[in-house]
């Protein structure tokens, strides 16, 4: 069957007429479109459909757009973020890696046939360590000290710091 689709000057050709219906119509006279395809346009009023761009200064709801003051937001230094994003990498690396592993072993253990693990074995393994790997992203951010010095290790005495100082902020914000 040959089948032209969205041709500005063509109809549908059918080789056999079609068994279910004998009395279909072989072939279709050429309709010339209203409009050509290249000058259709979205009519939808929705997000990102509209034809005008909403006015400057103002957002979709018609109010005015407020910018908000940021001088109270101390930038962090780069050792901080550095450090921050390594310990992140790490407490979500670890985990996740582990993770990966212990699959790979459940998975070379059956292929060999030396131990048919349970399938919740492989489920709960998987589940824990990447539950470990996403709590990992908080605690890499708590974790790492704000000041310019390094800390431990893994910033167990840091999490402690940084933990009541988040919760006091946001009470002093309500």
């Amino acid at each position: 069957m040959e089948t032209l689709i969205c041709a500005t000057n063509s109809s549908l050709i059918l080789s056999k007429h079609s068994p279910c219906r004998p009395n279909f119509p072989a072939s279709y006279p050429t309709q010339k479109l209203n409009h050509p395809f290249s000058t259709l346009k979205p009519c939808a009023s929705a997000k990102g459909f509209s034809s005008t761009p909403p006015p400057v200064g103002r957002d979709n709801n018609e109010r005015p757009i407020r910018k908000k003051n940021n001088d109270d937001d101390d930038e962090l230094p780069r050792p901080v973020i550095y450090r921050i994003i390594r310990r992140i990498l790490f407490s979500v690396g670890v985990p996740m890696g582990l993770g990966l592993i212990f699959l790979h072993i459940f998975g070379v253990l059956r292929e060999n046939q030396v131990y048919d693990a349970p399938r919740w074995l492989a489920f709960i393994t998987a589940f824990l360590t990447f539950g470990a790997s996403s709590v990992g992203i908080a605690y890499g951010a708590l974790s790492a000290s704000m000041e310019e010095k390094d800390g431990s290790f893994l910033g167990v005495e840091q999490i402690q710091k940084n933990w009541v100082d988040m919760w006091q902020e946001e009470e002093a914000a309500k």
